[in-house]
């Protein structure tokens, strides 16, 4: 224990430590706003340049470069075809512009990192003379005032803006404000700025004319962010998927994984449960695994396993798909990469942005089941005696109604960005609350989010990031979070007798009345458990770039994070257990910390403007701590006290604890070529050592290779307007997954306790033997794709094939019990996915009527292709409380998870011939199940594979609408095939006159009612695996839709704001689907990878409803 406090007291220090950096930025940040000199700065530059006769703009250009400054002025301001010859050494950049603009009565302005270039007020005049002319002129000319803004709100810098038809003109400045003299009112302005739409905007008798610019995906090069780099979308030769902004930020979500659902092509997010906190469960092109890790490298700001900051505070995401894009990952890339890029500061004065939001929630569904008059005749029915009288409805109860409420959630974040040419910063702050649709059930997140980018020098840059999270969660006992084994408050409130009140003649919860069923009163369940998790995350990120060369760069990265955690329950005398145990608690801390240290080398050159180099060399090492520690203790002789009085418990239990550490080594190196922008080659390469291997295997290469060629750019592709752009992207490589336990090649022994009369004696006995030939499961991956811009890019393709296949699978193995150890990890089979993925984007309408889609779709298909001595894995994927046996099969050539079972034929008639077997039904009305095998009699032989629980298909559809102000988001989310295995319909349909059973019941297997495939109620039935409770897990949801208002800049400039938007959305409001179940879209066994497709009593999923506010100031 003192240890563990020990590591408490750090953890506080480390925080206040890293409260300085935080204060620090903050400081900057208000310094920022005050002139500092930065023009004079700028000027004071100092560079060498020599020309002779050339064009002034490349010689603006090249200034550009040298001085790492933006020139921006109006067309026709030089003379046509100004050529300029200058040769100045070591100068100013004060004094090299007034050598070049001075003759040409050129006069110049500094915002920002902005250099605006105008013609002098005097031209060819005195000033005297340009005085006058404009005295004499002011009095005809009417201002235009307004803003330009892009599709976010926000302000561009530098925007064009001509009085059509003549030579004036004039800039927006650097928040995106212009005025601008003109005769009258009856003109034309047009607005054109690099990399947007132009655009013309008739002036209509107004004075004051704000203006939002389209993107121009056509001109403007999008980059993506890859491993220890970035690139042009146009260059990547691997596929990659993006998330943007806005899409992370359509509905208030849970964390940016929430969001990304039905986002990108290729990766299935699946909700593991609705219960506030609750995780999600990721997989990119299938599951690569059995018994490792099926889950994706998440990569935050360049931290490998970083936290995942709130959905506000993320730029982009990127997810890395093939072995190209993830093989400078190597052993932890097989599983794809997800690569987080949290947002920075951004150049000009403080931004101060708040979003608001409050959402109320309710279940997606309840599960229909029997009243009290159908139930007490059911129950009758089944014991052949008259056990209830249906006609006595005093104690009617719904317990789903008890347990249920409305749910709620606020969701607050407040964020200043801004900065100098020096120091952009980004700070902010978020408070996320939800309240769950289930008694008892809460999450609170608060979180603090920083990052300083910091220009030391010119070619020096730092960028020093740090992420604070406090998560609280208030359980509930669910089947889910129980381990199934025992009824949740979900199942208690499904098969609790209907006719039973809550509480009994002595005000004490009322009990089963009906035997021994593992079925609690749900009140008590709420009311008789206190569950509560907290979790501390601190994760900070110093990343260092140095120019070394022209196009040659160092970065270092120096990351840090930790996670502690507790667990603690106490279950009290209103429980069953807390009954029979006097009270009973447990407690568990947990402190997780990673250590990272990566060096790299960022090389690029282009030599004859037609080839072009990129080289990635570096070096990583990461560390991972694990410590955990956990008491129990029963028999309190009160219950005030919780958890946090264990010494005062009579029936003391053995404390545990335990401390893991692990290690990874690698080398890594990325090459791309890409000559003249038609042929671009990318060969990548990396070197890992893990401790988790004994000597032997600890090391391991993975390589990859691609090509791309970018066709539309051969002389030969016909120029038209119909396809644009074409580019052929093939790729292979290598990727592993190490991610197992520290010391699983090695021999390991556990404490045994045992009493020798009054002493207890403590021993050790061995659980997993040594396995030296260990090492890491390998997936070979083949990839060919495709990119395509049709209409002048208003429609753009993408499409990609793959096949996977992974060897050495990792899987930790039974050993039978006289052998003296209990399992062994070892390398055995391979399994293969593969698969297609389709992805368009369409501009449908443009102009002051904007209609974007996006779409895209999934078809992954996995199967077994060998086991040792192609041997079937049975497993038991139902929950211990039915015991139908195993319920899911490894199979050589059947996919992975598949449910294993018997055929279900209905119900036996009278003057059947019944088919024997042991624990089966032989009478009319019992269950009839098909004798495969033939041989008249039904045993385990009979078994098939009876359903595939992975999807046929994933698909995305967005539809984003924008009119004057007004944005509508329409996103529906899909699932189609994959079956799921109900396991709360067996359950239901057990018809055992134990539980309450589903509302299925009403048409069971009478005398009169024979016509039916629903058994008879009777007391003597035994649960199987069957096709019976097999069904289609197809789905279409209405995911989110959202109507948001955006005020005009004339309205806000009154408030002095810069951008307001207020909106109402709906998530998972409408859900079409043939499943009988509460919600087909469950991960029962959480992020498993073979127990698929199972469905039992989880926490339901909700339906949201929300309004919420963003301002910016």
């Amino acid at each position: 224990m003192e240890k563990f406090f020990n590591s408490r007291s750090k953890t506080r220090l480390i925080m206040k430590i890293l409260g300085i950096p935080i204060l620090t930025i903050l400081l900057m940040a208000s310094l920022a706003i005050a002139k500092d000199g930065k023009a004079q700065e700028l000027l004071n530059r100092r560079l060498s340049i020599q020309v002779l006769n050339k064009e002034i703009d490349k010689t603006l250009l090249a200034i550009e470069k040298k001085s790492n400054i933006k020139f921006t002025y109006l067309p026709g301001i030089f003379p046509a075809e100004t050529k300029v010859s200058l040769k100045l050494k070591d100068e100013t950049l004060e004094k090299v512009l007034e050598e070049l603009l001075t003759p040409y009565h050129i006069e110049y302005h500094i915002n920002g990192e902005f250099i605006i270039l105008k013609k002098t007020a005097t031209g060819t005049k005195s000033n005297s003379q340009a005085r006058a002319m404009e005295q004499k002129q002011k009095p005809q000319d009417i201002t235009v005032t307004g803003t330009v803004s892009d599709e976010k709100g926000e302000g561009l810098p530098g925007v064009s803006i001509i009085l059509k038809g003549t030579q004036r003109g004039t800039l927006t400045d650097i928040n995106g404000a212009y005025s601008f003299n003109i005769p009258d009112l009856e003109g034309v302005l047009i607005f054109s700025y690099v990399g947007f739409i132009q655009k013309e905007v008739p002036l209509l008798h107004q004075t004051r004319l704000d203006v939002t610019l389209e993107t121009d995906n056509k001109t403007l090069e999008e980059v993506v962010v890859v491993g220890y780099g970035t690139q042009k979308k146009s260059d990547l030769t691997g596929s990659v998927a993006s998330v943007g902004e806005k899409q992370l930020t359509a509905y208030p979500a849970q964390d940016a994984v929430q969001a990304m659902q039905g986002r990108a092509p290729g990766v299935q997010i699946q909700a593991v449960n609705g219960e506030p906190g609750a995780g999600y469960k990721i997989r990119v092109r299938g599951a690569t695994s059995i018994n490792a890790s099926s889950d994706p490298l998440f990569v935050v700001d360049g931290i490998v396993g970083g936290v995942m900051p709130p959905p506000e505070d993320i730029a982009s995401i990127e997810i890395l798909k093939d072995a190209s894009a993830t093989a400078i990952y190597g052993s932890r890339g097989a599983n794809g990469v997800v690569m987080v890029t949290s947002r920075s500061g951004v150049l000009g004065q403080p931004k101060i942005n708040f979003v608001s939001s409050y959402s109320i929630q309710k279940e997606v569904g309840r599960q229909s089941v029997l009243g009290a008059r159908d139930y007490a005749e059911y129950i009758n029915e089944s014991r052949g005696t008259l056990y209830y009288d249906p006609n006595d409805l005093s104690n009617e109860t719904d317990w789903q109604d008890l347990i249920f409420r409305r749910g709620a959630i606020l969701n607050n974040q407040l964020s200043v960005s801004g900065g100098t040419d020096k120091v952009k910063y980004y700070v902010s702050g978020a408070l996320y609350n939800q309240k769950g649709i289930i008694q008892t059930s809460d999450y609170n997140r608060i979180s603090l989010n920083s990052k300083i980018d910091i220009a030391a020098t010119k070619r020096l840059n730092l960028n020093f990031s740090t992420f604070l999270r406090r998560e609280k969660q208030d359980g509930v006992y669910t089947q889910n979070s129980n381990g199934a084994n025992t009824a949740g408050v979900i199942a208690s409130a499904q098969r609790f007798e209907p006719n039973r009140g809550i509480l009994d003649e002595n005000g004490v919860y009322t009990t089963s009345n009906v035997g021994t069923a593992p079925y609690e009163n749900p009140r008590a369940v709420i009311d008789g458990r206190d569950i509560e998790n907290i979790t501390e995350n601190v994760q900070s990120n110093l990343q260092l770039k140095y120019n070394l060369l022209d196009g040659l760069y160092f970065n270092s990265t120096l990351g840090f994070s930790f996670i502690n955690s507790r667990n603690g329950q106490y279950d009290n005398r209103l429980s069953a257990d807390g009954i029979a145990s006097n009270g009973a608690g447990r407690l568990t801390t947990v402190r997780r910390s990673n250590l990272l240290n990566e060096n790299y080398f960022n090389y690029n050159k282009t030599l004859n403007k037609i080839h072009t180099l990129s080289l990635v060399a570096g070096y990583s090492y990461q560390k991972f701590d694990y410590e955990t520690f956990s008491a129990t203790n029963k028999g309190f002789i009160t219950d005030a006290f919780g958890f946090w009085n264990l010494d005062a418990g009579s029936n003391w239990q053995p404390a545990s604890s335990n401390t893991t550490t692990s290690e990874i080594v690698s080398y890594y190196s990325r090459l791309n070529y890409n000559f003249s922008d038609r042929y671009i080659f990318t060969a990548t390469g990396r070197y890992d050592g893990a401790s988790q291997f004994s000597e032997g295997n600890k090391w391991s290469f993975f390589p990859s290779g691609a090509f791309a060629w970018n066709l539309g750019k051969e002389a030969f592709f016909p120029q038209n307007k119909i396809i644009t752009a074409v580019k052929i992207r093939t790729s292979y490589g290598l990727t592993g997954n190490q991610a197992i336990g520290p010391y699983q090649s090695f021999s390991r022994i556990s404490p045994v306790l045992f009493s020798s009369g009054s002493t207890v004696l403590n021993a050790v006995r061995p659980t997993a033997i040594a396995n030296k030939d260990l090492t890491w499961e390998t997936t070979a991956q083949f990839n060919i794709g495709t990119d395509i811009d049709i209409l002048d890019s208003r429609i753009n393709l993408s499409a990609d094939y793959y096949i996977k296949k992974t060897s050495d699978l990792l899987f930790t193995v039974p050993i039978t019990s006289f052998s003296g150890y209990t399992s062994r990890t070892e390398n055995f089979g391979d399994i293969e996915n593969k698969g297609v993925e389709f992805a368009i984007n369409t501009r449908n309408l443009v102009g002051q009527f904007r209609w974007t889609t996006n779409f895209n779709v999934t078809v992954n298909r996995n199967k077994v292709l060998s086991l040792p001595g192609g041997l079937d894995r049975e497993f038991g994927g139902a929950p211990g409380v039915l015991r139908p046996g195993n319920t899911s099969i490894l199979r050589e050539g059947s996919p992975v998870g598949s449910f294993f079972g018997f055929i279900y034929d209905g119900v036996y008639q009278e003057g059947d011939s019944f088919i024997p077997g042991a624990g089966f039904e032989q009478v009319a009305g019992g269950e009839k199940f098909r004798d495969l095998d033939g041989d008249g009699v039904l045993t385990l032989n009979d078994r098939t594979i009876i359903g595939n629980p992975n999807p046929d298909y994933l698909l995305g559809l967005s539809n984003d609408l924008s009119y004057k102000g007004f944005d509508l988001n329409i996103f529906f989310q899909s699932s189609i095939g994959g079956d799921l295995f109900n396991f709360t319909a067996m359950e239901l349909g057990q018809l055992n006159g134990i539980t309450n059973a589903s509302t299925d019941a009403l048409n069971r297997w009478t005398p009169t009612n024979t016509d039916t495939d629903i058994p008879k109620a009777t007391t003597d039935r035994t649960n199987h695996s069957s096709t019976r409770f097999i069904e289609n897990g197809s789905y279409v949801r209405l995911k989110n839709i959202a109507l948001s208002y955006n005020f005009p800049k004339s309205i806000l400039s009154r408030v002095h704001l810069s951008n307001a938007r207020i909106y109402i959305s709906g998530q998972n409001v409408l859900t079409f689907t043939k499943y009988s179940g509460v919600d087909p879209e469950v991960a029962y066994k959480g992020s498993g990878n073979v127990n698929l497709g199972g469905d039992y009593d989880s926490y339901p999923n909700v339906k949201s409803y929300t309004l919420g506010l963003n301002i910016t100031f």
